[in-house]
């Protein structure tokens, strides 16, 4: 248990920024796994709309990421590492 303000304060500012980062990580994780799902059907069924919503999927996971980076909520060198798993993921069709 905390013993004097400033610990107290330390520690209502860490659950605080804890709910702050966990938002930002489920955002990131939530627009990856739509980016994955989103080339899985592209995958199956080669159609303009489908082309259409990876290149969206994809801007918006690559979004997510960075402004987790500039938050410092992962590393620089790790949210590099997470755009290009996902633009390999896609290098895979010629067309897009």
């Amino acid at each position: 248990m905390a013993n004097n303000k400033a610990a107290k304060k330390r520690i209502k500012i860490n659950k605080r920024n804890n709910i702050i980062n966990n938002s930002y990580n489920s955002l990131m994780k939530t627009s990856k796994k739509k980016f994955i799902n989103n080339v899985e059907i592209y995958n199956k069924e080669f159609t303009e709309k489908n082309k259409i919503m990876v290149k969206e999927s994809l801007i918006l996971a690559i979004r997510q990421i960075d402004k987790a980076a500039k938050k410092k909520i992962i590393h620089k060198n790790a949210a590099a590492r997470k755009k290009s798993n996902l633009c390999k993921k896609i290098s895979i069709f010629p067309n897009i």
